[in-house]
């Protein structure tokens, strides 16, 4: 399934934020943790990642520290900060918001079939 890029931007910020609650991270290991949380649904590359990164840096958000892997290769760690935990819980309200609008309008459009009746009249057409 093709994700729409708008809802990959849109989502990107409660994914980061979320994945950082979890456990300080480094770019690539967010990157692996939003695929396996996403079924392999999202793909995202650096250049998707990196720029949300330095904003929720930028807002304060997050903060970032160097430290050195056991291969020896320098690697940028992110933590979310207390100002990122409030904005977590913020965007988890509007993503829920929008969820629960989404199934109440799809569960309405369920009840009606394609030619724009009530489902309940389409059964009753075909004698049910």
């Amino acid at each position: 399934m093709q994700i729409n890029k708008d809802l990959i931007a849109a989502s990107s910020t409660p994914l980061v934020l979320a994945i950082l609650a979890e456990a300080d991270n480094y770019g690539y290991a967010i990157i692996q943790r939003v695929r396996e949380l996403s079924g392999g649904h999202l793909e995202w590359t650096d250049g998707m990642l990196y720029p949300v990164l330095h904003r929720l840096e930028r807002l304060g958000h997050v903060k970032a520290r160097w430290e050195v892997a056991d291969s020896g290769r320098r690697r940028k760690y992110y933590r979310i900060t207390s100002q990122g935990r409030k904005q977590l819980s913020e965007e988890r309200r509007q993503w829920q918001a929008v969820d629960s609008a989404l199934k109440d309008i799809w569960q309405a459009l369920s009840l009606f079939n394609s030619a724009g009746q009530p489902a309940s009249a389409a059964l009753r057409s075909q004698g049910v």
